[in-house]
């Protein structure tokens, strides 16, 4: 059945679903920057440490990175399940690489190193992705400077890229971390949105679902800007409330009033929490 907002702005579809294709990523000037560096960091064969809050746009830049990386000389594995021990992180990664997993820890270090290095003699650079890396076990954390370890440490023949929120930096920070921290070369902070990306962003979006209109009062983008401390994720979900909002009520503009209720009702953020 046809949400009833959708026929009211003249929408061909909802304006802010997570459903969308690379080619159809919004990205804001200001991680344009981000995403350069970070193709370069991968192609000069450095590992990298990603972090940001939740829903600033992470996924949305490594999308974009994955986009730009040749299919010729670079291999990219991408990991979220980053809760597992180390013994079932090697068996997962046995997994996406498309090895047989082993029986033992050993083994599966085993197999996984001696692949990156027969990638390495076909002249074929692997790049690991580990997203929701601030949840790694400190077993695997423990292990992983010696994945990066090949030819007496001689060759830079596998990058990582540890993807998650600002406590990772913490937790890879802490002296028995060194060795593996001490390796990623290159770091990364992805920042929130300014209140020009918000203005911009809710632009595209609405654009994308077949409205050119300005529907978001300027004083109302400035309030939901603030409410939303600059996640993509919360503006999503608090500008599809006030736009349901402002159809029950037949008007054809959110104005301040619809962001003040929508943030009243949905607690965006509970006073002393991040």
């Amino acid at each position: 059945m046809t949400i009833k907002y959708l026929d009211h702005f003249n929408f061909s579809t909802k304006p802010f679903s997570k459903e969308l294709g690379d080619a159809e990523l919004w990205i804001p000037p200001t991680k344009k920057a981000l995403i350069d560096d970070l193709c370069e960091a991968i192609a000069d064969h450095d590992s990298v440490l990603l972090t940001g809050e939740p829903g600033v746009g992470k996924t949305c830049v490594l999308r974009a990175v994955r986009a730009r990386i040749p299919a010729q000389g670079c291999r990219l594995t991408y990991c979220h399940n980053a809760t597992l021990g180390r013994r079932d992180f090697y068996r997962q990664l046995c997994h996406a690489l498309g090895l047989a997993p082993s029986a033992t820890a050993a083994a599966l270090f085993y197999a996984v190193s001696t692949h990156v290095q027969d990638l390495g003699r076909d002249h074929m650079h692997p790049v690991f992705l580990l997203d929701e890396a601030h949840l790694l076990h400190q077993d695997t954390l423990d292990h992983l400077h010696i994945l990066l370890n090949y030819e007496w440490d001689s060759r830079a023949l596998l990058s990582l890229v540890l993807v998650g929120l600002p406590e990772l930096e913490d937790r890879l920070a802490l002296r028995r971390n060194r060795s593996l921290f001490q390796r990623i070369h290159r770091r990364f902070r992805v920042d929130p949105l300014t209140i020009d990306d918000t203005h911009d962003y809710l632009r595209v979006r609405l654009r994308r679902a077949g409205n050119e209109k300005e529907l978001f009062a300027s004083d109302a983008i400035g309030l939901l800007h603030e409410a939303t401390r600059g996640s993509l994720r919360e503006v999503d979900r608090i500008a599809t409330w006030s736009l349901r909002e402002a159809a029950r009520l037949a008007k054809k503009r959110v104005e301040r009033d619809i962001i003040c209720r929508a943030v009243d009702t949905t607690s965006t953020f509970e006073e002393g929490t991040t």
